[in-house]
This record gives structure tokens, sequence and C-alpha cells, in this order.
């Protein structure tokens, strides 16, 4: 055969091909997504120098190349000018939140305290004797008649120049905006979730727009990268654990269609921490500004069963010491949790004053400077007792925060499904309870065991509610069937999961302490082997408990209130708060770096051309995670 019959026979076969395909696709019949042809110069070892990792957190984003020591941290908040004259400005909040103003909001407080109070009390102190409870009482008197003393006629602190009249403002610059400018104030992120609300600038497409500028921003004026190189870089996003698959699935897309980035890896910030600690297992306890989220990871798998994520984190224990510090008479009166630069002020004191250390007892004398802009520079002095200790123990006792009617533990919910996606969860459930019905049968005759399945029992406080919740999924493994349900959602008895549903919605209306939420997580894991391997590696991320000798005190709590069974079984409960000395704030950014130069991760790249041609369904396939 000559070499033009060859390319004539080649082009026959490969028409005949397109014709097949094409009939495929008009009988309905399912497409694999088969990779696009990647080019050569693509297929490379990729250079971590223009891989870009984004960490965006609810009070602070983290950005920066896989290949730089330390990201760029700054604060996750934008201003953006009034666009006609007269405009309402509207500010989120940043310390305040719903909630706190309900009837019954005191008196929870009050409880909350009492319960911290006889906590304190009933642990020791390293020399055996019992801690003498300091009452406010005696300091208000003491701190009411404190005048400030004048440092300096000029604070050195200035309002950001508007004279240029900017369309918008990053990070500090947005902090630092004069209330009077004509200029409204948005943290996209709240509560590690897009800031979704009915108010100006809380639709989808704003907060969308919102994180592109802060983003492109950030590249621009501290990574140095022209907006218009983007399309020879990749990037690196970090997600939450429990997610919102719609908000990631928009995020992606703004990322390679919007900013023009070439490539995007997806990852969970849980085995990022992992990664960035250089732990195989963990339970990973992230404890941020707005929510505190825990969940045990395995060798490189996030386990959706323990996934738990509670609506507290750093700015409610500064907000609880504020409190705390008004009933000791506070003197600095003028002081408001609706001004941004008391925010700062109360962030900074409960960062240099609060701790966890039981042996640091008694009245201590402290000063603290306020610093606005055109106001001179005052001094305070300031008398504390136990508030010191009682506002990091909120983390633990969460109805000191005084939070009512909103919902305060999140688990890992089902989607509601997505029409781009059609081979989704739903998808599975549905064709796996055809496939096991003809099997069903069987095993009902073999052994009749455990109705609907259900646990018979609910272990204590719903902890077994998480893992009755979802399908069988990869990561969970076969010894995890007993925990879940099987089959079709709708082949359940109405009774028992309108029973179901009411045990989660009630679980998820209680705000657990830290420690209760760490032993819950860990008691959802398959087997006992993976809870032993958690008790000995408790890692803390993030930096809403980096209090001095909360390593100590989070170890002990665990070690009391841990299942007895495996206080004989487990050689020792190791809580980790430093890895390698390092700053927990930056752990899961770290990981993302290391995730940069890994071979396994040629893999999971998304190439711009196939999110362009098969959107969301990208996802689903390239994945770290089960999507």
């Amino acid at each position: 055969m000559t070499q033009a019959e060859k390319g004539e026979a080649a082009a026959a076969e490969n028409g005949k091909d397109k014709e097949r395909d094409k009939e495929r696709e008009q009988r309905g019949a399912k497409r694999p997504i088969v990779p696009a042809a990647v080019p050569e110069s693509l297929q490379e070892q990729i250079q971590s120098n223009f891989i870009v990792v984004i960490h965006p957190g609810s009070m602070t984003l983290r950005i920066g190349r896989a290949t730089d020591t330390l990201p760029v941290s700054i604060p996750h908040v934008i201003a953006r000018r009034h666009k006609q004259q007269g405009q309402l400005t509207f500010k989120d909040t940043w310390l305040l939140r719903e909630g706190l103003n309900k009837p019954e909001s005191p008196e929870q407080r009050q409880n909350g305290l009492k319960m911290v109070d006889q906590a304190i009390w009933s642990k020791k102190m390293s020399n055996g004797a019992r801690r003498i409870p300091v009452s406010p009482d005696q300091v208000r008197s003491y701190n009411r008649q404190m005048r400030p003393a004048i440092l300096d006629h000029s604070s050195g602190t200035k309002w950001t120049n508007t004279a240029h009249h900017p369309a918008y403002l990053i990070g500090e610059e947005a902090l630092y905006v004069n209330p009077l400018d004509c200029y409204s104030v948005h943290w996209p992120i709240r509560r590690g979730q897009l800031n979704l609300h009915s108010g100006p600038g809380g639709s989808l497409t704003a907060v969308l727009a919102d994180l592109e500028v802060i983003w492109s921003h950030a590249i621009q004026k501290y990574l140095e990268i022209p907006l218009k190189d983007l399309k020879y870089y990749r990037c690196i996003l970090l997600i939450p654990d429990i997610y919102n698959k719609q908000h990631v699935k928009e995020v992606v897309n703004m990322i390679l269609m919007k900013m023009g980035f070439s490539g995007i890896v997806v990852h969970q910030e849980s085995v990022c921490a992992t990664f960035g600690s250089g732990l195989g297992s963990a339970c990973i306890v992230d404890v941020g500004d707005q929510k505190t989220s825990v969940c045990c990871v395995e060798d490189g798998v996030s386990h959706r069963n323990t996934r738990l994520c509670l609506a507290y984190g750093g700015s409610d224990v500064s907000r609880c010491f504020y409190w705390l510090m008004q009933r000791a008479g506070f003197p600095y009166r003028d002081c408001q949790l609706a001004k941004r630069i008391d925010c700062l002020l109360l962030q900074h004191l409960k960062e240099t004053f609060c701790h966890l250390d039981q042996d640091l007892s008694g009245l201590q004398d402290h000063e603290f400077q306020v610093r606005h802009p055109d106001s001179p520079t005052l001094l305070y002095q300031l008398r504390l007792g136990d508030e010191k200790l009682q506002a990091p123990m909120a983390l633990f006792y969460p109805s000191m925060f005084g939070i009512v009617g909103q919902k305060m533990t999140s688990l890992q919910q089902r989607s509601q499904g997505d029409a781009e996606d059609p081979h989704d969860e739903h998808y599975l459930l549905a064709t796996q309870s055809k496939q096991e019905q003809s099997a069903k049968a069987t095993a009902d005759r073999k052994s009749m065991t455990k109705p609907g399945g259900f646990e018979g029992d609910l272990r204590g406080q719903s902890s077994g509610i998480a893992e009755n919740l979802y399908p069988p999924e990869v990561e969970l493994g076969a010894s995890h069937s007993d925990c879940i349900i099987g089959g079709n959602d709708s082949e359940e008895p109405l009774t028992a999961y309108m029973s179901r549903k009411t045990a989660v919605s009630q679980f998820e209306g209680k705000a657990l302490g830290l420690d209760k939420a760490i032993l819950h997580s860990i008691d959802c894991c398959a087997s006992d082997d993976t809870k032993k391997k958690m008790y000995s590696s408790i890692l803390v991320v993030g930096g809403g408990l980096m209090f001095h000798k909360a390593q100590e005190f989070l170890q002990h709590r665990i070690l009391n209130k841990m299942p007895p069974s495996f206080r004989r079984v487990v050689e020792n409960v190791e809580v980790i708060t430093r890895p390698k000395d390092m700053d927990p704030r930056l752990i899961a950014w770290k990981g993302g770096a290391v995730l940069a130069c890994l071979d396994t991760t040629q893999e999971l790249w998304i190439y711009q051309r196939e999110w362009q041609r098969f959107g969301v369904r990208m996802l689903r396939e390239r994945a770290a995670f089960v999507w």
C-alpha cells in the first residue's frame, strides 16, 4: 500500500469514527470526558514559579507563588466608591453578628460564664492548689476612675487618602477608609462561605466581582505579575472541607475564564494542612476568625463523615473579651463594636492579654494605647483578673457568646444537584439502588440486622447522625457501611426519614464546644485503628487558638473527655499547635505550595480549554477528593 493510499484509509477511518460519535450523540449515549490534548510545552515538568497558591479566608487572604517561603497576607476586604450621589453607605459587620441581641442572649451569656468559672475552679494549678476566682467587682471601681494620658498629640495613623477618588480600595487601605467618605465596605467571605445577603453587594455576581478585584489587585501589587501574563500561570485554590459546590464552580469559572489563569487545581484546606505540616494522618482543627472546622484526614483523604463546621471563631472571642472587660469597668468608654478601628484594637488586646494558662491568676495591671486617625495617642491603664482566661475558654463553652437562633454546627450536606453535572451523587444513588435490588432480597434473608441501614444506637449526643446522613462513597471504605443509609432515600420509611431529619436539625442547632467537636469528629471515623491514629495526632491550624498554653489546655480536655475504652489503648494523645515551629496560620497555604511540587499533581490540573468545553464535570473527573 502506497503512502497516499495509507493516508486515504486513515482519513476514511477517522470519518467513520466521527459518524459513529455523531450517531451516539443523537441516540443520547453518554460519552466519556476525554482529557483534551495538552500541548507538549505543558506536558513538561511544571515550574512552581509559575503557580500561584490562593488561600481565601474570612478575615485574611493568603496568596503567593508556590516557590515563595511565605505568602502575602492581606485583610480580605474591599471598599467600593459609591456610583451615585446620596447613595446609602453599606458596611459589612466584623465583630457584630446576627443573634446577639435576642431576649435570651444575656441569660445565655451568664450561664456560659458560670460553666467557665466552674471549669476554672475544678482544674487545679500545677502546684496542686485551686485557683482563687477574682470577681470583676474587685477591679471595676479602679478601672472606672482611670483617665487616659495623652502620649502624643498626633497618633501617627491616618485615614486612607481618597482625594483621587479611587473606584475601590483593598486590604489595609479599605480598613482605614474614613466612615464619612462615600465608600461601602464588603467582606466577600464570611464564616468560610461566600457572603451572600439581601443588602447591596450581597448577590453572587457582586461577591464574585469583589473576589476578582481583590485577588487581581494582590497579584499585581504584591506578586508583581501583570494580569495579561496570567495566561502563563496556573492556580492552586484552597477551599473549605464543607464546601458549596455551586460556589466552588463559580469561583473556578472566575479564575479560569475572567482572571485568565491557564489551569487550576482545587483542594481542601484540611488535606493541604497535612501536606504543610508533613503529617500523613491527623485530626485537623482549623480555628479561624469566623468559623472553626474539624475533620479527620488519612493519607491525603478528608473523611466526609468526620467533617464539622462550627459557626464561631477568633472574632467571637474578641467580642466576648470586650463584654468581660466592660463588666470590669473597661476605661476606654467610647469603644464601639460597629467601628472598624475599635475592632482592630479589640483584636489586638485579645492577642496581647488572653491566655489559657491555669497558673496565671490574680489581679494584674496592664496598659494599652488608642491611636485613632486625626486624634492624639491616648494611654490607658487597665486592671484585669480572670477575664483573660475566661474569654478564650468560650471556644469550649460557646453559650458564652450569647448567640441565639442561629445555625451553629454544620455537617456535610448532600448537594441539590447541578444541571451541568448529570452524573452526580443523585445519579449514582439512583443507579446503585437498581443494581442492588436483586442482591437486596438475598441479603435480607441472610441477616436480619439494623432495619433501614440505621445504627441501633445513636451513641450519645447524636454522634452517629453524620454517618447516617450520606450515601456510601469511595473514600469511606466498606467497613463503614453499617453507619450509612444504603440504597435510595425514597425507599426509607417516611417516619424514619423525618425522625432522622429532626435529629440532624437539633444537632445542627447546638453550639458544640471545640473539644466536643473534636471527639465527635474522631468518633465518626470508620475503624478503631483510625480513631487511635487521630487521637495521637490532633493538628491545630489557623489563628484563632494562638493563646499561651493552648496546646496543654486542649490536650488536657481531650484526655479527660475521650471514651474510657480509648484512654486505655491510645498510648499518647498529642495536640500539635506549631509543627516544625511554623506559624499555624500559614500551614494550609504552605501545603498548597507543597501540592504544586508533587508529581501526582500533574493529573489534577484542569485547563482553561477543558473547562470551557466540559465545565463543572471536570471537577468530578480531576478533583483529588470526592466531588
